[in-house]
Order: C-alpha cells, then structure tokens, then sequence
C-alpha cells in the first residue's frame, strides 16, 4: 500500500494513538463550548479536561502495556527452558498481535528442537549401547579365555565396530547438515555405472550384514530384489557423486525395509528439463505412506506410526529417523526437489536434481 498512510492498519497502535490525541481534542473543545454557552470558571472546565483525558489514556495505555508485560513473562520463561508457555493476543490486530504470533512461533520452534535434541540424545544412547555391549562381551571372553581370538571372534567383533562406524558417520553428516558449510564437488558422470554400482553395494553391504541387527538403521535383508532402470543407457548427469550416493543408498535402505518379503525396489533414472539435469525415483512394493504423512516423511527423528512409510520402521528396524532428513539435505545443496509421490502401489520418491547451473 502506498500513500501517507501505507501500512497504517484500522486497528493499529498508530491509529489507537491518534484516536486518543483527536478525542483529547474534542473532549476539551466540548467542555470550551460548554464553558462558554454556560459562563462555567475556566479552571473547572480544565481540571475536567485533564481528567477525562487522563482516564482515556489509561484505558488506553491498559491495552497496549498489559500484553507486553505478558510476552516479557513469556519471553523470560522461553529463555529459562520453558518451552510451554504461549503468550496471549495472537489474534489480535494491530503490532502487538504479530509480536505474540512471532514469540509463539519462537516458542514453537525452540520446543520442536528441545524435544528433538532429547530424542538424539535418547536414539544415539540406544544405537550406541547395543554394539557397545556386544563388543564388550567378546572382548571379556577373549581375555577371559572363554573364546580363542580366532578370526571368527574377532570378525565378530569388527561387525560391531563397523555399526559404531556407521553411527558416528550419522552423526556427522548431521553435524554438517546443521553447519550448512559442506560445498558440493559436482562432475559429470555416467548415471548407468554410477547408479550400479550403489546398488551392488547395497546388495553387499545387507549380504555383509545378514543375520545381525543393524545399528545404524541400514538394512539386512537379502530377499528383496534390486532393479535398475536408466533410459537412456547412455545418460548423464552433472551432481556430487558423494552426496548423490547418500541420497540414493538412504532411499534404497528405506524401501527395502518396507518392502514384502521377495518384493522389488526399482531405481528409475531420466533425463531431466535441463542439460545435465536428473530426475530419479525409486519405487518399493511396501504398504506406502499415507497421504497426510508426505510432508512429514523428511523430517529429523520422524519414525512416525505407519509402518509402510519409509525412515518409520516398527520400531525395531534400529533406525535413527535421520536417513531421509539427510537424503533432503544434500538434494537442497544441489537446489533439488525431493518428495513423496502418488503411486499404485507402494510407496514412490521423486529426486530432482538441476545438473548445470543455467549460463
């Protein structure tokens, strides 16, 4: 809005000040008037002009002073960890309801990550202490004498070390997801090779794997077949292969997971709008993700209820809630979308990367 009054709202201070100024006025001009037709003293007129005009700026002076010694409370609670108080007034519709909406809006967040932080804390404790005690174990009977260091018991014993490994590398990449200072290394490459190669990998790591629980959240089925799909066969893409295998690997886990038993997880790749650009999915045969549950299903910590839903195991899957959360992470350094998308059957993600940047 433009003009003298742009941005000047009905029922903003600004207009609730000048209401108060313009009705001083015509209080004392009314009482002048009075005065005048009544032949009533000058100094009663004042005093009762000084008096109406006090009552009207206290009343006004309520209004605008009481909701901000409630957000002052509320701000110092939030400051001291209380998380839970909400400041009043939000609906209403001058300045001072946009401060209430913004302090609540503080508070939201700042709760959302203290209940986040608690659940790392909790998820990071439970992931740690399983390999942890497992290693302890085989190490007390190795010195015990119980069990001979053979390469079997200490194959035994590299497999909980390479869990802790695979948790603290977690926990890195969602140090470097918070910091945001992690630069991409993008090339061009071939996306058949590149693509194959994830998922031997995959099909090697839950090979490496089977018959113990994982404490990273990376699956160890074997049952579920890998397809790929890249047309055409000669395609390329310009990404950051390290980055692009993150995103890929973490869909791949998620989808096996929730995949039947002997089910099938396609990774589908074409070529996107741009030069160089990519678009991806990969598609299991699981029960899918409920439609309310899509703008959820890249969030930090977010096992949710429904089991079919990718990064939401059972509860029993050792998932840290962080795979997809990560997946997004690095297709948001490319500029890329990553999202949830209608499917017959199963549950289907859609990752679009730009490739070159637009000369």
């Amino acid at each position: 809005m433009s003009g003298p009054f742009g941005g000047l709202r009905p029922f903003s201070i600004k207009t609730k000040l000048g209401a108060l100024v313009v009705v001083s006025v015509f209080i004392t001009t009314g009482l002048l008037l009075v005065a005048m037709k009544t032949e009533t003293e000058l100094r009663f007129i004042t005093v009762f002009s000084v008096i109406a005009t006090l009552l009207i700026t206290q009343f006004v002076a309520h209004s605008l002073t009481a909701p901000l010694d409630e957000m002052n409370a509320v701000a110092r609670a939030v400051s001291h960890g209380d998380y839970t108080r909400r400041a009043r007034g939000a609906d209403r519709r001058d300045e001072l309801g946009d401060v209430a909406s913004t302090i609540n809006a503080m508070a939201d967040d700042l709760e959302a990550q203290d209940t986040q932080r608690k659940e790392l804390v909790a998820n990071v404790s439970h992931e740690l202490r399983t390999p942890i005690a497992a290693l302890r174990a085989v190490l007390e009977n190795v010195v015990d004498g119980v069990s001979a260091a053979d390469p079997e018991t200490m194959r035994t014993a590299l497999k909980q070390t390479e869990r802790l490994g695979r948790l603290v590398e977690t926990l890195l990449d969602l140090s470097r997801l918070d910091n945001g200072v992690v630069p991409l290394k993008a090339r061009r490459f071939e996306v058949w090779p590149y693509l194959s190669g994830v998922l031997k990998e995959a099909n090697m790591v839950a090979s490496a794997r089977a018959g113990i629980a994982s404490g990273s959240g990376s699956h160890t089925r074997t049952d579920v077949h890998l397809h790929l799909d890249v047309s055409p066969p000669e395609l390329t893409a310009h990404a950051d292969a390290e980055r692009l295998h993150q995103v890929v690997a973490n869909l791949i886990d998620n989808a096996v997971k929730h995949s039947p038993p002997h089910g099938r997880v396609t990774v589908r790749a074409r070529r996107g709008l741009y030069p160089e650009s990519l678009d991806l999915e990969v598609l299991d045969e699981g029960p899918g993700i409920p439609e309310s549950e899509w703008h959820r299903v890249f969030e930090r910590f977010n096992r949710g209820s429904h089991a079919g839903a990718p990064g939401k195991g059972s509860g029993n899957d050792g998932g840290t809630g962080l795979g997809l959360a990560i997946a997004r992470w690095a297709v948001d350094l490319h500029g890329g979308h990553i999202g949830v998308a209608e499917s017959p059957r199963g549950c289907r993600i859609q990752v679009t990367l730009p490739g070159l940047p637009e000369a």
